[in-house]
This record gives C-alpha cells, sequence and structure tokens, in this order.
C-alpha cells in the first residue's frame, strides 16, 4: 500500500495484515529500516476511516518486520479482524534520532542546497520518493532541479545551518539549468 501521509504530524509505520490466533491478537507489518526502534512502543494511532484512533498496546513480540500485537480492549478474533488493512501511524516526535547525513525527508522541507562546484542551487521543496530513486526537488531561478538523494551525492548535512552540501553527478545541474 502506498504511504498516504495525510496526516501531517504523523507518519506511516506499518499496515495490519491478519489475525494472528484467537484471543484478539492482530499481526502488523512494520515498514521500517529497523523495526527493532518500534518494540516497545506503548500506544499506536490506527486509520479509522480517515480518523487517527489511539489504540494502547498490551503484548508485543517483533519477529523481523512482523509485529504481533495485542491491543487493550480487543479481545476476540472476530473483534481483531476488523482491524485487517488497517495502517499504524506514530506522531513524528517518536521517529528515532537521526545523525550524521542521515535525514527523514519531512525534515529538509526548506533547507539550501549547495554543490561544492556550483555553489548555491536552491531551497528543498519537496522529497520526491520515487520508486527508483527519491530525489530533492529543488528550483534554481525558476527551473526544475532533481538531485539524488544518495550517500555519493550528499556531502554534508547541517541541522542547525539548515543546509546540504552536494557533490553532483557530472553534468546534472547542466542537464536543468541549461535545458
Amino acid at each position: 500500500m502506498e504511504n498516504m501521509n495525510v496526516f501531517e504530524d504523523y507518519f506511516y509505520l506499518g499496515l495490519i495484515t491478519k489475525t494472528h490466533g484467537y484471543d484478539g491478537k492482530v499481526v502488523a507489518f512494520i515498514d521500517a529500516d529497523d523495526p527493532t526502534a518500534y518494540e516497545a512502543m506503548e500506544m499506536v494511532f490506527l486509520n479509522i476511516h480517515g480518523s487517527l484512533v489511539p489504540y494502547f498496546i498490551e503484548e508485543r513480540s517483533l519477529k523481523n518486520n512482523k509485529l504481533i500485537v495485542k491491543f487493550q480492549d480487543i479481545s476476540t478474533a472476530d473483534e481483531a479482524a476488523g482491524l485487517v488493512k488497517t495502517e499504524l501511524y506514530l506522531p513524528l516526535s517518536a521517529l528515532p534520532k537521526l545523525s550524521g547525513n542521515k535525514f527523514y525527508y519531512h525534515e529538509v522541507k526548506g533547507f539550501m542546497v549547495t554543490d561544492e562546484a556550483f555553489g548555491p542551487v536552491g531551497v528543498i521543496e519537496e522529497i520526491l520518493d520515487y520508486p527508483a530513486q527519491a530525489v530533492m526537488q529543488v528550483f534554481h531561478e525558476g527551473k526544475e532541479v532533481l538531485i539524488p538523494i544518495n550517500d555519493a551525492v550528499i556531502l554534508k548535512l547541517d541541522r542547525k545551518g539548515r543546509s546540504i552540501l552536494i557533490k553532483a553527478p557530472d553534468g546534472l545541474l547542466d542537464l536543468y539549468l541549461n535545458a
């Protein structure tokens, strides 16, 4: 399922995929690089008919990216079945802190991108998460520039200065700016 983050201060964590047993447990696929970061959570928000509703967790066990969860007040297989295909969300404040040049896409919107050779390119308008490659969408003098997000391109992330220093691949900036 595509991550449709319509809840501004929340992030998509995963999806309840099926029931587990007969006592109201469900299996949730956790869509995260490190699912163990969410293993101890006590509450999650479920997207119930377009609204986020808090559900408290009584029991949990993690196996790879699958979290088996027993929610408070859900005690039968039928109640659990009603939650299948429901998306899980958490507040952005629950995201594990990243360091170095690693960042969450939402946190760099508005950062200035500077190329080590070219100089200032522009401010990040959006992060476009394409299937093959996520890119920073920047505008330089009204022209759109799409800069790939990867370790070879991003040299330095400065959270305090709200800037990113890049080394654009050869010819990338010319492609956009001399068109």
